[in-house]
This record gives C-alpha cells, sequence and structure tokens, in this order.
C-alpha cells in the first residue's frame, strides 16, 4: 500500500502531504487546494496503473476512478501551477513549493519499478490535528 497522509492544506495555494510505501516516509506531494477548477484528489482509496502520457512518458502513474476527473498522474513539478489537479513528488517542502521534484519522482517511480499497478490510500491526517 502507497499513502499520501495529508498534512497541510491552505484553501487558496496548495495541500502538502507525505508519501509513504510500507508506512515508511519518502517524498514530500504537492496538490492544488480544495476548490478551483483542478482541486485536490478527494481522500479515499484509488487503484494506480501504468499508462503512457504524451506530455509525462511511458509507463507513469495514473490514479484511476476520482470522481468527476480522469488522467490524474503522479509527475514532476515545483509549484501547483505545475499541475492540473495532479500529484507531484518531491523531496522537500520550500514554503508553497517542493524542492527537488525530479530527485523525488526518480525515488518513487525507482520504488515501483516492479509493479504493474498499486493501490493508493489518501488521508487527510490534517483535519486530526489541532489548529492555533
Amino acid at each position: 500500500m502507497i499513502e499520501i497522509l495529508r498534512i497541510g492544506q491552505d484553501a487558496v495555494s496548495e495541500t502538502q502531504g507525505i508519501l509513504r510505501m510500507d508506512r515508511r516516509a519518502f517524498a514530500v506531494t504537492l496538490e492544488p487546494p480544495d476548490s478551483g477548477e483542478h482541486p485536490c484528489i478527494p481522500a479515499g482509496t484509488y487503484l494506480c496503473k501504468r499508462v503512457d502520457s504524451p506530455k509525462f512518458g511511458k509507463g507513469v502513474w495514473e490514479i484511476t476512478d476520482v470522481p468527476g476527473r480522469d488522467h490524474i498522474l503522479f509527475h514532476k513539478g515545483n509549484r501547483t501551477e505545475d499541475t492540473l489537479g495532479c500529484v507531484l513528488v518531491g523531496e522537500k517542502f520550500v514554503g508553497e513549493t517542493i524542492g527537488e521534484s525530479k530527485e523525488g519522482y526518480d525515488e518513487f517511480m525507482a520504488k515501483t519499478a516492479g509493479l504493474s499497478e498499486f493501490w493508493l490510500s489518501i488521508i487527510d491526517v490534517d483535519k486530526y490535528l489541532p489548529t492555533t
């Protein structure tokens, strides 16, 4: 099981997450906020399958059965402007962006290299954290 633990969400700018495999964190994620034309993916469990993308190449991961959406991919990028609702992968948070996206994405692809599909669980843990 691969998980995105959402740890921060700003209604205007971004949704931050931690990417885990077998309960071990290895990268960070960035998605659009939970509003707008291309919002973040609703929390839930999704089947991910390999697809060929004209823009992002062969064998990229698509998150399937997202309600009302299609072609939701994992890919490289640093800002929410780099995505139309897809999940960006990086190595660290840098303010409202992520850094070292190529390295984080390459690590994600290496960890999933032997898979043809996997289940992804997206969990909004920030909803359970105290607000200040």
